[in-house]
């Protein structure tokens, strides 16, 4: 399929986890959050299930480290980590997973949905903390 698809396929995916983050404003940071960790777990499966050697699997899993770290501070600190996690996750699909070994066991559409859909969040996350869009009713409207 073209690769036009697959960015649409992504954009879509992320319009429809947003717009679950949007139904439980309250829970807002922990999906996004989940999402980020799921986003890293997800090659995990693709390696195992691929065959990939053990020592691809724990760069995999070191990868869930990393985006678990980045998840643990957006949730602890600042929805910025969220933000940062989300925007360096391309650099995960694209330097592991599209031009190096992981593609041998990834699929290759998926790099290209996630880097579109790990954008859009990202995207999402900073107009959010810049208050760029009002998403949100004020309080006195409730």
């Amino acid at each position: 399929m073209s690769i036009v698809f697959w960015i649409l396929f992504g954009l879509v995916g992320a319009i429809s986890f947003i717009t679950l983050t949007r139904i439980q404003p309250k829970k807002e940071s922990q999906i996004l959050a989940i999402g980020l960790v799921v986003a890293a777990i997800i090659y995990i499966g693709f390696a195992i299930g691929g065959g990939a050697n053990q020592l691809w699997i724990v760069i995999e899993v070191a990868g869930v480290g990393v985006y678990g770290l980045l998840a643990v501070l957006g949730l602890r600190y600042s929805n910025w980590w969220l933000m940062l996690g989300w925007m360096a996750h391309p650099l995960w699909d694209i330097g592991l997973h599209l031009v190096n070994q992981g593609a041998v066991f990834t699929p290759a559409w998926y790099p290209i949905a996630c880097i579109s859909f790990d954008l859009l969040v990202a995207s999402y996350i900073a107009g959010v903390q810049l208050n760029l869009f009002n998403l949100r009713k004020p309080d006195y409207e409730s």
